[in-house]
């Protein structure tokens, strides 16, 4: 089930007691009837109206307060719903019609905005989908890609003797699909990755983000800290626009399923520590210092 952390401001200064609840009575009315009347999907301008306020009002007050929009609430309870039922017995088509869709297009709209993958292929945990998997010498070890049709699905790294475990690991994000080993395939790909001299901002590596939406806002910021730069959890926050989430972001760094290309070794923790990284502390300073000397290089 999903749940929201609503910021209680209710301790405010006296001065600004009275506007911080009628702030805060306006986001749980809009809650409130978000939640009793999602299957309607109804309009912004209706959960304004029991809320109280203007549509442009709630959609900043929501944001402020909850961390994301009204919408994007309903959608992530539309979204909940429907993977109960696809985890039963439920088709698309009946899935998407008892979450208040007109029909699977939207529903395969929704699934792909916030999980980087159709409903169908969410239900059967990737399963008809085929992921093709190479381990490929790189400047931080032995590097692990996996790829589909649609472009750069993984990234991970191994150390000698541990890369049945990596790939345990990225297999578990898509239980079912199918992996074939493809070491040609799959250079190509490394070698675009490790080999600056191939980096092109006019042809651009195509990815697969696979997470919540929540997940994939992070991810998505850190495709835009520049090399040898570097940034705190708290101004990721900063700029998805939930300030109070930096321990969620750092949850969400943690699991970024392209290590490298999405640069989650250029977040670092409170008061710039480098706190820990998933394929280990020391990988993430070589990253780093690589990074650092390519620049010197320029």
């Amino acid at each position: 089930m999903m749940t929201l952390a609503i910021h209680d401001q209710r301790l405010a200064r006296p001065g600004q007691q009275s506007a911080a609840l009628r702030d805060y009575d306006s986001v749980l009315r809009a809650i409130a009837f978000i939640s009793e009347h999602w299957r309607q999907q109804p309009t912004i301008e209706a959960v304004a109206d029991a809320a109280g306020c203007t549509p442009d009002e709630l959609h900043h007050l929501f944001r402020r307060w909850a961390g994301l929009t009204p919408k994007g609430f309903m959608q992530a309870l539309t979204l909940d719903h429907a993977k109960g039922l696809l985890r039963g017995s439920a088709s698309v088509l009946d899935a998407a019609l008892d979450s208040g869709l007109s029909g699977p297009g939207r529903l395969h709209d929704l699934f792909v905005t916030h999980e980087a993958m159709s409903p169908g292929e969410w239900k059967v945990g990737g399963a008809g989908m085929t992921m093709r998997y190479g381990f490929h010498a790189c400047p931080f070890g032995t590097a692990l890609v996996i790829a589909t049709n649609r472009g750069l699905a993984g990234l991970a790294f191994a150390d000698p003797g541990d890369e049945a475990a990596a790939l345990a690991d990225m297999r578990s994000r898509w239980p079912n699909a199918t992996y074939v080993e493809d070491l040609d395939g799959t250079a190509a790909i490394a070698q675009r990755i490790f080999d600056t001299k191939l980096w092109r901002p006019d042809q651009p590596l195509r990815v697969v983000l696979i997470g919540t939406d929540f997940e994939v806002r992070v991810w998505e910021t850190l495709l835009k800290i520049p090399m040898g730069r570097a940034v705190c959890y708290s101004d990721i926050a900063q700029k998805i626009q939930a300030p109070k989430a930096s321990r969620a972001v750092g949850a969400a760094v943690g699991k970024n399923p392209i290590s490298f290309v999405v640069p989650c070794h250029r977040a670092l923790g409170k008061g710039g520590a480098l706190t820990g990284y998933h394929w280990g502390i020391t990988r993430k300073q070589a990253m780093i210092g690589w990074e650092a000397g390519q620049i010197g290089l320029q």
